[in-house]
């Protein structure tokens, strides 16, 4: 598949963020947002062949609105300058770990873990890693995963240990997440590359050890 146009597209897009232009080039978006959704059929049906929790989705249904939220935002910029979508067992990566796809002009990537989860589900990640922090290491540490992968992203992590853990214990750095993702970044030149779906079936299997470990974890 050809990207060429999505990237042109959502490149444009970001220049001209508002609804008259949008509304001019709605056939551009639309042709965009078919083949973006093509796509994610392609990932889909090669992500089904290592988890079989994912057979039945509708691919069409797993690609994010274009269209931000902006009552309560000060940006009111009304459209995302990506295209993204989101696979696990119920849908949309909603309170369960999986996998993520976000294609974006000079910032596209692949994404997996379990985002912001709720304080009940948080607390019982914490506690798997405090029982079972030997299993994670294991899987962090792992050839095919550190392929792609560096380790968890630190936005949204704490700056001091979470209540009821000791601040020496041996697995803090961890323990102070409030998000549990990895991800692994591609040029638009590799995104345009014949080899992206393979090297996104590649990277989707490297993680699905750590999304087992969290589903483990929540459930």
């Amino acid at each position: 598949m050809d990207f060429s146009h999505i990237l042109k597209f959502l490149k444009a897009l970001s220049k001209n963020n508002d609804r008259g232009w949008f509304e001019k080039n709605k056939s551009d978006y639309l042709q965009a947002k078919e083949e973006f959704e093509l796509f994610v059929g392609k990932v889909l049906e090669e992500l089904i062949k290592f988890n079989p929790s994912l057979a039945g989705l509708n691919p069409k249904k797993l690609p994010f609105r274009i269209y931000r939220d902006v009552r309560f935002s000060k940006d009111k910029r009304p459209y995302k300058t990506n295209m993204g979508a989101g696979f696990s067992p119920n849908g949309k990566l909603v309170q369960e770990p999986g996998f993520y796809l976000h294609i974006q002009p000079g910032g596209s990537f692949v994404a997996g873990g379990i985002y912001m989860p709720d304080p009940a589900n948080l607390g019982k990640i914490r506690q798997e890693i405090d029982y079972n922090g030997e299993k994670l290491e294991k899987i962090l540490r792992d050839k095919k995963f550190k392929k792609w992968f560096k380790g968890f992203s630190d936005f949204d992590k704490l700056k001091n240990m979470p209540k009821g853990y000791a601040k020496d214990h041996p697995r803090i750095e961890w323990l102070k997440h409030k998000t549990f993702i990895v991800s692994h970044a591609f040029t638009d030149a590799e995104v345009k590359d014949k080899k992206f779906l393979k090297q996104i079936t590649e990277a989707s299997r490297a993680m699905k050890p750590l999304n087992e470990f969290l589903k483990d974890a929540i459930q």
